[in-house]
């Protein structure tokens, strides 16, 4: 009787032992909280940098590839999207297109846009564009079902 007691709970016991959704702490890990891992990391490392640092480019200026890398990395900032101010035609209807990638197109001639950046904003003009035929598409649905008795 008692072995088949201690089975049941720990049939019941097995995966989760708390309650699906629920969290022991809501509030969430603190903010700025560290792991105990990357304290201890830091802890060792502390003073070195400079040392650690200038082996990285000793061994960068040898030619191992993995410093090298890690070198670089440093030094260039990753690329990030630049901002265009580019003035566009509002797109009120699907006639709209010709005039939006008019100017898009002019923006690359003038060299404001680079192609890729023209190819990448005329991908967002199609979904605006499919966006307005899908809404023009409901509208007319909407009157032609009131309409049917």
């Amino acid at each position: 009787m008692f072995a088949d007691d201690f089975l049941q709970k720990q049939q019941k016991q097995r995966g989760r032992p708390f309650e699906k959704g629920r969290s022991v702490n809501p509030a969430g890990r603190r903010r700025g909280s560290r792991n105990h891992s990357t304290q201890a990391a830091q802890l060792l490392l502390e003073g070195e940098a400079e040392a650690l640092t200038r082996k990285a480019v000793e061994l960068a200026l040898c030619g191992d590839p993995v410093a090298l890398r890690l070198c670089l990395e440093r030094l260039i900032a990753p690329h990030r999207e630049r901002l265009v101010p580019l003035a566009l035609p509002r797109m009120r209807n699907p006639a709209d297109l010709a005039s939006v990638m008019e100017a898009i197109t002019a923006a690359v001639a003038r060299g404001v846009l680079a192609p890729g950046e023209a190819a990448e904003l005329a991908k967002v003009v199609e979904t605006c564009i499919r966006s307005i035929e899908t809404r023009d598409f409901d509208s007319r649905l909407r009157v032609l079902e009131n309409a049917t008795p």
